[in-house]
């Protein structure tokens, strides 16, 4: 069993039970709860009466208690469980698609979307914070590796501020049939890596999809498979930006053009 204890991860599991982004279908039943509390503050009491506001069961436990289930807890933790992928899904987005095919089959003809890759994330801090920037700058997926990838859910939760129970993700066994889909249906596919073409030269405001790599950076037949390679100009003395301030980067480049075409 899982525990979210971040207070503003707790608030926006509970909220998604509401209208998530893009008015995504929402069924939470047996994905969150109950929300544990013990002794809480005045913050830690507008999340039990908002999680009594929205049918989520509140148990009242001791801290003792608490300790040993969900350590490093504020007063209250909310326990994460079903859904798909269960609780070591990388994160738990209320009404996303359960495959690509899926996602692709509801884009109808939407001419611009923006999906996010990630190969070999497996470190759920650096997954967490690359979900707040797809919230943030508004990416429609996230697909993963279903293996070699973060499984750290209260982590990935608590890192991204809450954003991982409202960014649809999928995870798929074969990142390049996934990649070759998403081909298929007019997107094109731009990798990462510091040696490639400047951003900004790259015309990112169609349907594009961005792979980030893992430490090793993008495995090979992925990258053979991309239209093109981003790179993000630096001038600092280390040899590269760490992955989810890349892909934040990156994002916000998308967003910018969208908003000037």
């Amino acid at each position: 069993m899982a525990y979210i204890t971040g207070f503003h991860a707790i608030e926006e599991h509970l909220l998604s039970g509401g209208e998530p982004r893009a008015s995504r279908p929402v069924d939470v039943t047996g994905t969150v709860g109950p929300l544990l509390s013990a002794k809480p503050g005045p913050r830690a009491r507008e999340l039990v009466s908002l999680a009594l506001s929205r049918g989520v069961r509140v148990d009242r436990v001791g801290t003792a208690e608490l300790d040993r289930r969900a350590p490093g807890h504020r007063g209250l933790a909310l326990e994460v469980s079903g859904g798909r992928g269960g609780v070591s899904a990388p994160a738990e987005a209320a009404g996303g698609p359960a495959a690509v095919e899926e996602f692709l089959a509801g884009l109808g003809s939407r001419p611009d979307a923006l999906v996010m890759i990630l190969d070999e994330i497996t470190d759920p801090h650096n997954y967490g914070a690359i979900l707040r920037s797809c919230d943030q700058f508004g990416a429609d997926l996230v697909i993963s590796r279903r293996r070699r990838n973060a499984k750290n859910a209260p982590v990935i939760a608590r890192t991204s501020a809450g954003a991982s129970a409202w960014v649809p993700n999928v995870e798929e066994g074969n990142l390049v049939r996934a990649v070759q889909l998403l081909r298929e249906n007019g997107f094109w596919i731009y990798g990462a890596d510091m040696n490639g073409t400047r951003v900004w030269e790259l015309d990112l405001s169609g349907r594009t999809a961005i792979v980030m790599g893992g430490e090793a950076g993008l495995s090979r037949l992925l990258k053979e498979r991309c239209d093109g390679i981003a790179a993000i100009p630096c001038s600092g003395r280390i040899d590269s930006l760490n992955v989810s301030v890349a892909a934040g980067i990156l994002l916000y480049e998308a967003r910018r053009q969208r908003a000037i075409k």
